[in-house]
């Protein structure tokens, strides 16, 4: 019969992979909070967002006010979780979204993957 690890092994193997997964900036598969939802890359992300949802739009398309919040998440790639204002071109008022977008940069691929009002 094979012999299983102690339950105190077992807790400290947790333990250490909590800790570790801490340390890398969150839980692993986590959604993690951006500092700076002013970065460029964020901005571009987000006009991304709105440029394949004006897409799929029958009325008059959206543009970016700005990027209010976002978070990412590590995947196959990242996903970002991005909390945008937007308004309509004829410059109507301001609405936000939440929009999910799926990148994987080495292969230069971006999916918008939800599109929701808040």
């Amino acid at each position: 019969m094979k012999d299983s690890p102690s339950p105190s092994v077992s807790f400290l193997l947790i333990l250490l992979y909590l800790s570790s997964a801490s340390a890398l900036g969150g839980m692993v598969g986590g959604w993690t909070p951006v500092k700076d939802p002013q970065d460029p890359h964020l901005k571009e992300v987000a006009e991304f967002a709105i440029s394949e949802y004006n897409k799929q739009l029958k009325s008059t398309p959206v543009a970016l006010s700005e990027v209010v919040g976002a978070e990412t998440q590590v995947v196959s790639g990242t996903n970002y979780r991005l909390v945008i204002e937007v308004e309509g071109s004829s410059g109507g008022e301001r609405k936000r979204y939440e929009a999910i977008v799926w990148e994987k940069p080495w292969e230069h691929f971006m999916k918008l993957t939800s599109f929701k009002p808040l």
